[in-house]
């Protein structure tokens, strides 16, 4: 294996550890290590053209995987949780997996992991509340990078913020944060008006094959995380809730192109996808938002809410907020990639 592909699947094996997956840590630590060229699937993995960190090709390998034993492959079935095995016997069921079915791990990195984490919502739900707070408005929410759309449909969940609580106690999806430093207005009025989102490669919520391989990302061993997306989709397909496929910057210049309608903040959202954005891409989406403010006033005011990846830390991504007509750009806190906890204020 190439020194950098090696060095992409050790990288990804730590974020595993610190995102509390031991398992999908060795999944990928043992391809990264023994994993060669005689399978056409080791093969593309090893000859991997493009950027392998930011294909996240570790993620769509060890995805394949997960997809074969969640279809019955009894060798992985017997190699994954809840089993424990040593790394030699892991090692045999990847290999057994492997010759078994080269084919279809080989198709199974065609496409880029969507996991569609619903716990951000935890954040996207701190963000919504300060926008309905300073402008008192109902909210016209638009998604990039949507998926499935599952965080669209942020305010229908449960939250446990810490020692606080919002929303439907009721609800199957309950997201469950730490919540360090100072809370949201959580006695805002929050009202969404309308909800929209896009995706270059979006998934329909009520497809089950679809909805298969959104899981097959879900990391094994994280079997409360794999319950809550499971329920989440289930309530996005009884919500009808449809993503549109289109190129972020084409969707956001169409979205956001004239006034604002009276009486309602639009608000664009999205959590770490902008880093997989090209570059011409984002500032595609800079300017269109930058015109778009120009435009905006106190009765049809914009935001744009993003829980993103940045360079100042590497373990968690920044809560920023934009608006518009005031001009204010601020970090709200920083959560954790997969909403375990945030840190606001």
């Amino acid at each position: 294996m190439s020194n950098h592909i090696r060095d992409d699947f050790a990288r990804q094996a730590l974020a595993c550890e610190l995102l509390g997956s031991p398992f999908n840590a060795r999944v990928c630590r043992l391809l990264g290590e023994r994993l060669n060229d005689t399978s056409s699937f080791g093969a593309r993995v090893l000859g991997w053209q493009g950027h392998p960190q930011n294909d996240a090709l570790p993620l769509r390998a060890a995805g394949g995987f997960h997809a074969l034993k969640r279809q019955g492959d009894d060798v992985l079935i017997a190699a994954y949780p809840p089993n424990e095995v040593d790394d030699e016997a892991l090692w045999r069921a990847l290999e057994k997996a492997i010759a078994r079915h080269d084919a279809f791990l080989t198709r199974f990195l065609d496409s880029a992991p969507q996991t569609n984490e619903v716990s951000r919502s935890s954040a996207i739900l701190g963000g919504m509340l300060h926008v309905a707070a300073r402008t008192g408005l109902p909210l016209g929410v638009y998604e990039i990078g949507a998926s499935a759309g599952l965080n669209l449909g942020f305010d229908a969940y449960g939250y446990e913020l810490g020692n606080a609580r919002w929303g439907d106690a009721a609800s199957a999806v309950q997201i469950v944060s730490e919540w360090q430093g100072t809370l949201p207005p959580l006695h805002a009025e929050l009202r969404v008006a309308s909800r929209k989102g896009s995706d270059l490669n979006p998934l329909d919520a009520s497809d089950a094959a679809l909805c298969e391989r959104l899981l097959s990302y879900i990391w094994p061993d994280q079997t409360a995380r794999l319950a809550r997306i499971e329920a989440a989709l289930a309530a996005t397909a009884r919500a009808g809730t449809v993503i549109e496929k289109a190129d972020a910057a084409d969707w956001v210049e169409r979205a956001f192109a004239g006034k604002g309608e009276s009486g309602k903040a639009r608000v664009l959202m999205h959590t770490i996808m902008w880093q997989y954005l090209p570059d011409a891409t984002q500032a595609r989406i800079e300017a269109a938002m930058a015109k778009a403010g120009e435009g905006a006033t106190k009765d049809a005011p914009l935001a744009w809410l993003s829980v993103e990846q940045d360079e100042k830390d590497k373990v968690s991504a920044s809560v920023r907020l934009r608006m518009w007509p005031e001009g204010t750009d601020e970090e709200l806190g920083r959560a954790d990639f997969h909403g375990r906890w945030v840190r606001w204020g």
